[in-house]
Formats: structure tokens, C-alpha cells, sequence
């Protein structure tokens, strides 16, 4: 079956797309996580006491619709749109995604019923497919200096602002790896896969029997995992889209694709060690998390969206949890054995086709109230838990996961690549890498899948 909707927007949408700077896409983009909506957080005070944000009192009394893709931040949002409604008389409903529902089918089927959400959002892919019909053309926002490395341009034109930043590799647990080792550990020093491999070893013998948590998700194995290939090209946006296009084409002889056979080496050595490695399809993804904060396990194969599948798992932001690169090869010079990926993983668009003028205003005056106030600004950290993405923005992540990230990016050991590909990507070809993850099938089988998979894409 050809994927006639989905590869229109990969032959003409991607040639304008430009993510500048060290860091990226959520896949982002990469397909959001399945989180509880209505798990409890804890609340982190915002202080109300500043407000320097200007207000246009002509918008008071307009109602405007956010339709929100990202499931574990639903609680938040609505406390947002309640605080931005006390302060500027614009009234926002946040509508959820409902579990199982795909962001792009729902928001398509909005504007079918002639009744879209006001905003969206959506993952990066989504937004590419629909915003040269759909979306007003915000090239001209002020805010777009404060995110300039992380706005997505289609066609030289920017149609959506980035939400937050969102990274993924090897999680670990420094006590947990300090008990075992019996001394400090230095994650800067592992720099190979050679010296990874060496480093589980040191694990096992210090008594954690298998260091490792795969995550049987096809989400997780298609996208998370298997994008690497991609987006490791050469750490850029426009190298991934290269490569899909060259593979796509039928150009790229994935047998001899060096990503795809040092990606392979790389998860064939998370195999070996994996908790789970007698039935690898069986692991519980929550119970993943509760053996790395145990210190079952040491490492764990996620991103800083899983700090609160962590959290109630028992660990606390006090703790030390970071990331590791997911580890390629053996030349220490290569940016994939020394840099996270991290990128703007949500979009938020608004409506150009259905919105009034002044519905739109609204919205953009809720887009520069998260960039520019004080009260947005705490709220988008604070409140949603998320990695702000502009420049401007004073506060800091507080969860180790998340904070690790930010500081990784200042550092400059990011690397912004975002592989923009079909939306049943992760699960086709995620349902091949589970064949592959419990060994029921071989590379060439699961190479020859991949092939198969685009040589079905227009």
C-alpha cells in the first residue's frame, strides 16, 4: 500500500525545511511517549510577583482552542491557559488527544468537520504535512530571534513555534554505577562503543548482572532506536532527510550504510545485556524504570520524558541521572560517540484557514506571553516540566533528566538532527526491530524490511 498522504510532504515539504544551529526534533520529530494525564506532580511555586508582559486589552473576552498532543503535560496546560486567562481575558480551552489516537488523524479530522483548534501541538512531522494548507505564516514574530536555532522552515517560511526541546540516549544512574564500580564514575570517560562494552563488563563484575533496559515499545524501537541511522548521517536535519531521500530512491545500499551496520553493532551489544534478554518482548516499560532506580540496572535506553515514569519509580531530583551517547564505533572523534541528540520535539501552529483575525491575535498573544513574561516563562519550565527553547528564557529545568539535557546543550555536546518520516514509521518498522530484539530474525532480515518500507514511499 503506498503511503500516498504521508510522502507528499517528504518529496516537497522537506526541501525548504532548515533547522539551524547545534540542536534539533521530536522527533521531534520523534513520536510523543505514552505518559498518565492525571498523574499527580508536584507542584513547583511560580512566583506571580513580576509581570512586565504588556497586554492587548481589545483581546478580552476571545475564546481560542489549543489542541495538545502531549499527553503528561494536560494538567499543566490547562493551569497555564487558566493563568494567562486571569491576566489577559482570553479564554483557552486545552482539548487532549485521547489515548490511541493519532495527532495528525485528529487534527486532520478537525479541519474535515470544518471545526479546527485555534492551535496545535503537534510533532514536527505533522506540522510539515499540513502547514503550507493549514497554518498562519508567523515568519514575521518578534520571537523567532529567541529560538532561532530551533525553528522549523518550510520553504524559507516559519509556520510554528517550537514548545520545548526534548533529548534521548543512555540514561544511567551514577549510584547505582558508582556502588558497583566502587568509585567515581566519569561519563565523559566512555568515548566507544570498545569502551562501553568494557564498561558493562566492569558492571556485571561488580554485581549487576545484566546493566541494561530495552524498552519492547515500537515506538521506542522505531523511532527512539532505529532513527539513528538517519540522523547520525552526519547530525543535521538536512543530512537525515539525505539519506532518507537517497534510500528512499533507492540510491543508499543499505548492506554497506556504515550508520546501519555501527547502529546494529551498538544494539546488538544493549541485546547482550539487556535485563530482560530471556524474553525480550515480555519487559514491563515501567518496570524498566523502577529496576534503574533500584539499581537493578544502571542504564537505560529513554529520553527526559521518562523522568516521570522515574519518579514514581521512587527517585528524586536530588539524584544523579544523566545520559550517555548511544556509541557507534570506536573512533572518539566522531560527534555520535560524544554528543546527544536533542531537538525541538513539539510544534504549535495556528489555524489559517478557519480562525478569525481576532482568534489568531489571541494566539499569538499567547505564544509571546510564553516567550516573553516572566509568569509564561517559569510556567512553560516549571509547570509543563519542559526545556524551554528560547533563548531568553532564565529558568532551569529541575528534574536530573531534563536538567542534564539543558546542560548538555550549553555545553555543546547536542547535536540537532531531526528525522522527518512517515507516521506509521515507528510502527511498521518498529514491529521489525522487535523481530530483530528477541532474535527472530537477522540483520539481513531486518535490513531487508527497511528496503521494503521505503521502496514503498513515494
Amino acid at each position: 500500500m503506498k503511503k500516498k498522504n504521508i510522502t507528499r510532504y517528504l518529496a516537497t515539504g522537506m526541501a525548504g525545511i532548515l533547522a539551524v544551529g547545534m540542536l534539533s526534533g521530536c522527533t521531534f520529530g520523534f513520536a510523543s511517549d505514552p505518559d498518565d494525564p492525571n498523574e499527580e506532580e508536584k507542584e513547583i511555586p511560580i512566583d506571580m510577583s513580576v509581570d512586565t508582559f504588556s497586554y492587548d486589552s481589545s483581546l478580552e473576552g476571545t475564546k481560542i482552542t489549543l489542541l495538545n498532543s502531549k499527553a503528561e503535560i494536560q494538567v499543566a496546560l490547562t493551569e497555564m491557559a487558566e493563568v494567562f486567562e486571569e491576566k489577559s481575558g482570553v479564554h483557552i480551552e486545552v482539548m487532549p488527544v485521547t489515548d490511541g489516537d493519532s495527532p495528525y488523524t485528529k487534527v486532520v479530522s478537525l479541519y474535515n468537520s470544518g471545526n479546527p483548534p485555534t492551535m496545535a501541538i503537534l510533532d514536527t512531522t505533522d506540522v510539515v504535512a499540513l502547514a503550507e494548507e493549514k497554518a498562519l505564516d508567523l515568519s514575521g514574530e518578534k520571537w523567532i530571534e529567541e529560538a532561532e536555532q530551533y525553528v522549523t522552515r518550510i520553504n524559507d517560511k516559519v509556520y510554528s513555534l517550537p514548545l520545548c526541546i526534548e533529548g534521548r540516549g543512555l540514561i544511567y544512574n551514577k549510584k547505582a554505577i558508582e556502588d558497583a564500580l566502587g568509585k567515581e564514575f566519569d561519563p565523559t570517560s566512555i568515548q566507544t562503543l570498545d569502551q562501553f562494552t568494557e564498561f558493562l563488563d566492569q558492571l556485571v563484575d561488580g554485581g549487576i548482572e545484566k546493566p541494561i533496559s530495552v524498552a519492547k515499545e515500537d515506538w521506542s524501537l522505531g523511532a527512539h532506536h532505529l532513527q539513528y541511522i538517519y540522523e547520525t548521517y552526519d547530525g543535521t536535519s538536512e543530512g537525515a532527510q539525505t539519506v532518507i531521500e537517497e534510500i528512499k530512491d533507492g540510491k543508499m545500499d543499505l548492506e554497506t550504510y556504515d550508520r546501519l551496520s555501527e547502529f546494529l553493532d551498538m544494539f546488538d551489544v544493549l541485546k547482550e545485556y539487556n535485563v530482560a534478554e530471556g524474553d525480550p518482548l515480555g519487559a514491563d516499560y515501567d518496570e524498566m524504570a523502577i529496576d534503574l532506580a533500584d539499581g537493578k540496572t544502571a542504564i537505560w535506553f529513554n529520553g527526559n520524558w521518562a523522568w516521570p515514569n522515574l519518579e514514581e519509580a521512587g527517585a528524586e531530583t536530588t539524584d544523579e541521572y544523566g545520559f550517555l551517547p548511544y556509541f557507534l564505533n570506536n573512533d572518539p572523534d566522531d560527534f555520535a560517540n560524544r554528543k546527544i541528540q536533542a531537538s525541538p520535539s513539539k510544534q504549535v501552529m495556528i489555524d489559517g484557514e478557519v480562525a478569525t483575525e481576532k482568534e489568531q491575535a489571541a494566539a499569538k498573544e499567547f505564544f509571546n506571553w510564553i516567550v516573553y513574561s516572566e509568569i509564561g516563562q517559569q510556567m512553560l519550565v516549571k509547570t509543563c516540566n519542559l526545556i524551554p527553547p528560547f533563548a531568553n528564557n532564565p529558568n532551569e529545568p529541575v528534574d536530573p533528566l531534563s536538567r542534564d539535557i539543558y546542560n548538555q546543550i550549553h555545553n555543546g555536546t547536542t547535536f540537532n538532527a531531526s528525522a522527518i518520516v512517515p507516521n506509521d514509521h515507528w510502527a511498521v518498522l518498529g514491529a521489525a526491530m522487535q523481530k530483530y530484539l528477541a532474535d527472530r530474525c537477522d540483520r539481513e532480515d531486518l535490513i531487508g524490511e527497511i528496503k521494503d518500507y521505503w521502496a514503498e514511499q513515494e
